[in-house]
């Protein structure tokens, strides 16, 4: 699409940026609460002895943890966004299929569907392409 207004093409960049920021700060914050509730809710011990009630290896509970933690501060800040998602892209595939594959898709079933981590996976691509937006860390000429 061209645009005969060079400020109407700015404020349509102006808007992905800040639509790629709340997207951004959204996922960030789920991502360490998500994070925050295996530390202090169901525990490591508690979360890796869930994996290995699932047939992973325990040892990846604690990987997961720190890929949420680690990761969602990453996309709170701004910090090589768009490889912090891709990166947390097989996070979210595993819960969707190991984790609450075989409970059908609706996530309001009982311990819920595979429906929320399959549309957070799309939100984690979808962050991949728009970037990182406003107010992020990275150096913009990095990129």
């Amino acid at each position: 699409m061209t645009y005969a207004n060079p400020a109407a093409l700015r404020s349509e960049a102006s808007q992905a940026d800040t639509a790629a920021l709340l997207l951004r700060v959204a996922m960030g914050v789920l991502f360490v609460a998500h994070a925050w509730m295996k530390i202090t809710v169901f525990t490591p011990a508690g979360t890796a002895q869930y994996f290995a009630s699932i047939g992973l290896p325990g040892v990846l509970a604690y990987l997961t943890i720190a890929a949420e933690l680690f990761g969602g501060l990453a996309l709170i800040a701004g910090v090589y966004t768009r490889w912090v998602s891709l990166a947390l892209v097989p996070v979210m595939v595993g819960a969707a299929y190991f984790g609450h594959g075989s409970n059908g898709f609706f996530f309001s079933a009982p311990n819920g569907g595979w429906e929320y981590p399959a549309f957070w996976t799309v939100a984690l691509f979808v962050q991949a392409l728009l970037g990182d937006g406003a107010f992020a860390l990275t150096n913009r000429a990095a990129r």
